[in-house]
């Protein structure tokens, strides 16, 4: 039994740079309500203004669902414009400004707006027992948090196409297969799949991770004449970095990296 006075969403700050961000409504599905869109915003603005955090993983308590999207009681109760916030989007995520990688750990079903928010992560790992759908056209709605052109962005379009025009899901090993996941793990290494993943990116120089990241997220919205000038100015970043100076100077002494994010 879930305690109802617990928060919606919690965060934990783990070794090695990483903050782990669980969505804690496992009653619900972990379904978005205005508390956890208020939680999911706060806790990209506290992970985006510190220094010391190099990644971020979601995931969702419980085995039931990684979220099951839009809280229907709530919208059901009036309370539907809750579920966004101004500045975020739907869950106070989907449409955030984030520098920091994200990894979605996806204990269960991504449906509807669960499948939408872990879209909107930059990687993914789910349990077996997973499935990814859109099925707002099952219910007469339109999947209007950002799942309309990410699906067809994270799978061959065909299939995209087919899973927003039926509203049918796909499983988790037929994600993998198609490379909208990157891994699947077992339930109880669900967690350790995540961190080992995030310890592979937080081992590397984080002001050139976030450069990296910003300019691979616009890779498919942009020409190529844009995304190098984009490129250009994301070394001219790295070069005023203390990081910069610090690779090469660990590679000469034969030493790791200590790198600072700055």
């Amino acid at each position: 039994m879930s305690d109802p006075s617990a928060p919606a969403v919690l965060v934990e700050r783990l070794p090695d740079h990483v903050v782990l961000v669980t969505l804690n409504r496992p009653q619900a599905r972990n379904a978005v309500n205005g508390e956890v869109a208020a939680g999911l915003q706060a806790a990209i603005d506290d992970t985006e203004a510190d220094d010391d955090v190099w990644a971020v993983i979601l995931t969702g308590t419980g085995s039931e669902a990684f979220c099951a999207g839009a809280d229907l009681k709530a919208v059901s109760a009036g309370q539907g414009a809750a579920l966004a916030t101004a500045r975020n989007g739907f869950a106070g995520f989907v449409h955030a400004q984030r520098s920091k990688p994200w990894i979605a750990a996806i204990n269960g079903p991504a449906l509807a707006g669960g499948c939408e928010l872990a879209l909107a992560c930059d990687l993914r790992i789910a349990v077996p027992a997973a499935r990814f759908g859109l099925p707002e056209v099952k219910r007469g709605l339109v999947a209007s948090a950002g799942g309309l052109y990410r699906l067809p962005r994270a799978l061959p379009q065909a299939i995209a196409l087919e899973m927003i025009l039926t509203g049918e899901p796909i499983s988790a090993e037929r994600a993998l297969q198609l490379g909208m996941v990157n891994a699947l793990a077992e339930s109880d290494q669900l967690l350790a799949a995540a961190r080992a993943l995030a310890a592979r990116i937080t081992v590397n120089a984080p002001v050139a991770v976030r450069a990296s990241l910003g300019v691979a997220r616009k890779a498919l919205d942009h020409s190529d004449a844009e995304l190098q000038v984009a490129s250009a100015r994301a070394q001219a970043l790295v070069y005023g970095s203390e990081d910069f100076k610090e690779g090469p100077l660990a590679f000469i002494e034969k030493r790791a990296p200590r790198w600072t994010g700055r």
